[in-house]
């Protein structure tokens, strides 16, 4: 996350006894973003959402960016609060030479494993592209070449290059909204707010109302629950 800015001082003259000044602070983080990994091949950043849930598939988006895009707010998508989220898909979505979101869904997930479906949906997503990236920037420290495209994965991406970020916001923006719908299917879970996640109201309602046709049963779902192979697989 970038720095803030320095806080603004205005003078106030009340007229009555002294000059007040007041200090205005500012409500929203300004990141500074790099824009390109280098200057001559055309990028495509990558990025998943929903790769810790224990319910829904795991999202992955896709993003080619102009070179001289730029918005003050973006950032790491979870960094963000959900109204900037949704808002600044509108912008990347108007801005973006190509773009594209895909999903891999939670039978297909325990089948292959969480990693898998998250490079698999990156794939999709690459697929989907209308224009052919030349270099891929992968938010991550790992991914399983696409093609004969290079790429290169940097750590914590999605808080350095513009792509990867933007990248960030599609797939959480349509994972949430996909998460929001099922939601009304199954009340109980609280997936509106949790969005599968797996936090203490979700885990209650497991443990009350038992798993869901959406539920990744390769996951632990509960804390006292032992995988097949002894271990906590999320």
């Amino acid at each position: 996350m970038g720095k803030l800015p320095a806080p603004r001082m205005i003078f106030i003259n009340s007229g009555i006894i002294r000059p007040v000044f007041v200090i205005l602070a500012p409500t929203k983080p300004v990141t500074l973003l790099l824009p390109y990994f280098q200057d001559e091949l055309t990028e495509a950043g990558c990025d998943e959402a929903g790769r810790g849930c224990l319910a829904g598939p795991v999202f992955a988006a896709a993003v080619i960016l102009p070179r001289d895009f730029s918005h003050p707010f973006l950032n790491d998508s979870k960094q963000m609060t959900e109204s900037d989220r949704f808002e600044l898909r509108t912008v990347i979505e108007a801005r973006a030479l190509a773009f594209a979101v895909a999903s891999v869904d939670n039978e297909e997930i325990d089948r292959i494993n969480i990693l898998k479906a998250s490079f698999k949906a990156m794939h999709i997503a690459l697929a989907r592209l209308s224009l052919q990236p030349q270099l891929l920037l992968i938010d991550g420290n790992r991914f399983t070449p696409y093609g004969n495209i290079p790429h290169t994965c940097i750590i914590q991406g999605d808080g350095k290059y513009a792509s990867i970020a933007a990248a960030s916001v599609l797939a959480k923006t349509y994972r949430d909204e996909y998460m929001q719908n099922l939601h009304e299917q199954f009340p109980n879970y609280g997936w509106k707010d949790n969005k599968g996640y797996p936090t203490r109201q979700h885990r209650d309602a497991i443990r009350n109302h038992g798993d869901t046709p959406f539920h990744r049963r390769s996951f632990r779902l509960l804390p006292d629950q032992l995988s097949l192979d002894g271990e906590d697989k999320w």
